[in-house]
C-alpha cells in the first residue's frame, strides 16, 4: 500500500521541497563552522583544499552545500586561485547528480513530476528543442536551487555534455561575482552574514536573476 503521505503530497513535491530547504539549513551550520574555525581554514594547504573540494562536490550534489555560498568562502580564504577549484566542484556535482539520477531514480519519477506539476509536461517538451540554452539561463540565476535543477534536467533527458556545457557557461558570472565579494571581505563573519553588501553587488545579483528569468521566459515563449 502506498504511503498516505505521498498520496497527499506527491514524492516529487516532497523531494523538491527538501532539496530547496536543505541548503538554507546547512548554510547556517557552515557559517558557524567557518567563523569558529577561521584559523583552521586559513592554514590549509592547496592540496588539502583540493581534497576538500572533492568532498564538497558530493555535498553540493546532495544539496548540503550551496555552490554560491562556497564561492564566498573560497574567495575569502583562497582568492582567485580558488576559481578553478570551484569550477571543478560545480562540474563534478553536476556529473554526480546526473549519474545518481540515471542509476537511482526510477523512470516512473518523471511522470510523477508531471502529475505534481501539470505545466511541467509542456515545459519538458520545449526543453528538448535547445537544452543547453535553458540550462545556461537556469544556472545563471543565484536564486534557483542547484541540486533541484540538476535533477530535473537529468530526468528530462539531458545528456551529460549538455548539462556540463550549459552549467559551466551559466555558473561563470555568478561564481566570479561571489568569489570577488569573498576576496574583498575583511572578516569571514561579516562576509557570510552580509553576502550582498553594497549597492553595486546587490544590483549585479538582481541583474543576474532578471537576465536568467527573462532568458527562461523567452525560451518557452518563442515560436
Amino acid at each position: 500500500m502506498a504511503n498516505p503521505i505521498f498520496k497527499k503530497y506527491p514524492l516529487p513535491l516532497v523531494l523538491s521541497t527538501v532539496l530547496a530547504i536543505m541548503p538554507l539549513l546547512t548554510s547556517s551550520l557552515l557559517t558557524a563552522w567557518a567563523v569558529g574555525y577561521e584559523e583552521f581554514w586559513a592554514g590549509l594547504s592547496l592540496t588539502q583544499w583540493i581534497l576538500i573540494t572533492l568532498g564538497l562536490s558530493f555535498a553540493s550534489a546532495l544539496a548540503l552545500t550551496p555552490p554560491t555560498f562556497l564561492a564566498l568562502v573560497y574567495g575569502y580564504f583562497l582568492g582567485w586561485i580558488g576559481l578553478p577549484l570551484l569550477f571543478l566542484l560545480n562540474l563534478a556535482a553536476i556529473g554526480i547528480v546526473f549519474f545518481m539520477g540515471k542509476k537511482l531514480i526510477p523512470l516512473s519519477f518523471l511522470p510523477q513530476i508531471q502529475a505534481a506539476y501539470p505545466a511541467a509536461a509542456k515545459l519538458l517538451l520545449r526543453f528538448h528543442e535547445d537544452p543547453v540554452r535553458l540550462i545556461f539561463f537556469t544556472k545563471l540565476s543565484p536564486a534557483l536551487p542547484f541540486a533541484i535543477t540538476n535533477l530535473i534536467f537529468t530526468l528530462a533527458g539531458a545528456r551529460l555534455p549538455q548539462m556540463l556545457l550549459g552549467g559551466a557557461l551559466g555558473m561563470i558570472p555568478r561564481t566570479m561575482l561571489a568569489m570577488w565579494i569573498g576576496t574583498q571581505a575583511k572578516e569571514i563573519r561579516y562576509l557570510l552574514e552580509h553576502p550582498n553588501e553594497g549597492i553595486g553587488t546587490k544590483l549585479l545579483v538582481v541583474a543576474l536573476v532578471i537576465l536568467s528569468t527573462v532568458g527562461i521566459l523567452w525560451f518557452f515563449k518563442r515560436k
